[in-house]
């Protein structure tokens, strides 16, 4: 089944369908829960399983860079800092936040790249509920249900946010990111 999946992807009709998905999602609402994942395999990958207490969340959010206003009063032109400004957490961040404070008794799992048009990026969240039964006798996963992991999401410990802080790097030059930028501001 995956190896078909694949292979669909990248396709004439494929992109036809999802230009066709997106001009309806636009339309819908930012974050909405969805019955399947649109991309199964990279569901699955990410951890995806069709049970209950697994919940799939589609989120739009506005493609470019942080929006700022331009100053007013007086500056000289190089302090007016209004373009090339970019913020710290990723679209996809920003996605999964959203999601998260759209349905408070979830926790987000992971999130993955649906597509992007003109204006809109789109992202679909797994997030798990950590008072259902079928999650808590899960052994992959019941550890959502422990209290170091309530909003995880809201503290970058998920893999968008994890990236975020510079944390997915090994090695020489990693030191002064972890465990995260402020203990180790005097480095």
């Amino acid at each position: 089944m995956y190896r078909y999946l694949r292979k669909g992807q990248g396709s004439a009709e494929l992109r036809k369908l999802m230009h066709m998905r997106m001009r309806d999602w636009r339309r819908g609402p930012a974050i909405v829960r969805v019955e399947r994942p649109t991309r199964l395999d990279r569901a699955r990958a990410l951890g995806y399983k069709a049970k209950q207490g697994v919940v799939v969340v589609r989120a739009r959010v506005r493609k470019g860079g942080r929006r700022k206003v331009r100053p007013w009063r007086g500056r000289r032109p190089k302090r007016m800092g209004v373009r090339k400004l970019v913020p710290k957490k990723s679209i996809q961040l920003i996605a999964e936040g959203r999601a998260a404070r759209k349905f408070p008794n979830l926790e987000v799992l992971n999130s993955y790249p649906l597509g992007s048009d003109g204006t809109h990026e789109y992202f679909e969240v797994i997030m798990l509920d950590p008072n259902h039964p079928a999650i808590l006798s899960d052994p992959q996963f019941g550890w959502v249900a422990g209290e170091a992991h309530r909003g995880r999401v809201h503290r970058g410990l998920t893999r968008a946010g994890r990236k975020a802080r510079g944390l997915l790097h090994k090695g020489k030059g990693t030191k002064k990111a972890k465990p995260s930028v402020r203990p180790r501001w005097r480095d």
